[in-house]
C-alpha cells in the first residue's frame, strides 16, 4: 500500500529528528513540523484507503476528523484525544507565528505524536496483513 509505504518514510525521518536541534534552530524546526504535517496527512490518508480496503462505507469519503472518527469507531486507532490534538495542531501549525506557540506544538511532536505515529503504524501492519491473509485477499 503506497500510502502507508509513504507515511513509513516519513515517519522514519520525523523519528530520526532531535528535538534539542529543533529548539535551537528555526530552520530545523520548521522542517519538523512539516514532516510532523505530513506524517499526519499520510496517516490519516492511509487509515481511510485501509478501512474502505475493509468494507467500511463511512471511509468512502470525508474531512479528517470524519476519517479518525470511523477508525476510533471501528477500532483501528485509540487514543481519540492525542489524535484530534494533532489534527488541531496540522491545522494551526502553518498559522503559528510566535515562537512560544511553535515550541508548544513541538513538544506535543516529542512528548506524544511520535509516540502515536508508532502505535499507528504497528496498528496498520496488523490490518494489513489480516487483509494479505484474508481469502477474498483484498490487497
Amino acid at each position: 500500500m503506497q500510502k502507508f509505504d509513504n507515511f513509513k518514510n516519513c515517519f522514519e525521518v520525523l523519528k530520526n529528528s532531535e528535538k534539542a536541534k529543533a529548539l535551537a534552530d528555526e530552520i530545523y524546526r520548521t522542517g519538523v513540523i512539516g514532516q510532523f504535517g505530513l506524517a499526519f496527512e499520510l496517516a490519516w490518508k492511509t487509515l481511510q484507503e485501509l478501512m474502505r480496503l475493509h468494507g467500511i462505507e463511512e471511509a468512502e469519503n470525508g474531512s479528517p476528523r470524519e476519517i479518525l472518527r470511523a477508525g476510533f469507531k471501528y477500532g483501528f486507532l485509540n487514543d481519540e484525544s492525542t489524535w484530534l490534538s494533532m489534527l488541531k495542531d496540522r491545522n494551526s501549525a502553518s498559522h503559528i507565528y510566535d515562537e512560544e506557540s511553535f515550541n508548544s506544538v513541538l513538544d506535543r511532536v516529542y512528548s506524544g505524536y511520535i509516540g502515536e505515529f508508532d502505535n499507528f503504524k504497528s496498528a496498520m501492519e496488523s490490518k494489513i496483513g489480516s487483509l494479505e491473509n484474508s481469502p477474498e485477499n483484498k490487497l
